[in-house]
């Protein structure tokens, strides 16, 4: 990236959307808290009466950390996939707001943020709520915060560079089948990722979900997990490619 970007406009579109977000706030974050709510009761309450414990923590417990993180992830990816895609080519929106001294650099950083913004009340309301059900039992899952907000920009830049390459709404289909929900299944969400064959855990490590899960779901239980600085660094060196990857094919896309 070549030019620089200006923080300013970039929150002037952040707060276009979120304005826009306001009408509707309700609706959109019942939705958004509808699937993971289901599978924490369905899976927590259901299989927790069959699984008393997991790594040493009642199921409950285990799955909830994930639950946070899985929920950010989807609400991220949702809102710069469809939303965004709507925004730029069916309300032309993105083309609109660049016709201002507002450049589509700016535009793609300030619908990156509010997607990563999004998800975070998706993921804090769900926090809060473990939190007051007395499944967190550490100070620690504090720490858990820098965490998920480094997963809310990782899965919002992420849904962003998808866009970058859909040519329609259905395109949007195959991410989600063959790139969300493998992710969900296998980085741990359910059931430990050691549980897997060898070579099954070593492509595990390489799914960005599943070192926000690790960490989270260790800090919720008070410890440091093996490998924490390592998955750490892995995450926040995914987000900072695929955030300037994004903003480059997007502007190679919207800019003739």
């Amino acid at each position: 990236m070549t030019e620089s970007i200006s923080w300013k406009y970039a929150f002037k579109v952040w707060y276009r959307d979120f304005l826009v977000w306001t009408r509707y706030w309700w609706t959109s974050l019942f939705g958004a808290l509808g699937e993971p709510v289901l599978y924490f009761v369905g899976f927590g309450y259901g299989l927790g009466a069959l699984i008393k414990e997991v790594e040493g923590v009642p199921y409950l417990e285990f799955l909830a950390p994930a639950l946070i993180c899985s929920a950010i992830m989807h609400s991220a990816s949702f809102e710069t996939t469809y939303s965004s895609y709507t925004r730029m080519e069916i309300q032309k929106t993105f083309h609109s707001i660049a016709m201002t001294p507002v450049s589509v650099r700016e535009v793609v950083v300030g619908e990156i943020l509010w997607g990563a913004t999004k998800s975070l009340l998706s993921g804090g309301v769900m926090f809060a709520a473990i939190a007051i059900m007395g499944l967190v039992h550490s100070p620690m899952a504090l720490f858990a915060i820098p965490v998920l907000i480094i997963t809310a920009l990782l899965f919002s830049s992420l849904g962003m560079l998808m866009t970058s390459f859909a040519r329609d709404y259905d395109f949007f289909t195959y991410y989600i089948t063959l790139g969300l929900e493998p992710m969900f299944i296998f980085s741990g969400t359910f059931f430990p990722t050691h549980s897997l064959p060898p070579l099954v855990q070593r492509l595990t490590w390489l799914l960005p979900l599943s070192h926000p899960i690790s960490i989270t779901r260790g800090l919720f239980s008070g410890k440091i997990v093996e490998g924490f600085w390592i998955s750490l660094l892995w995450i926040s060196v995914l987000t900072i490619a695929i955030f300037r990857w994004s903003i480059r094919r997007m502007e190679n896309r919207l800019v003739v």
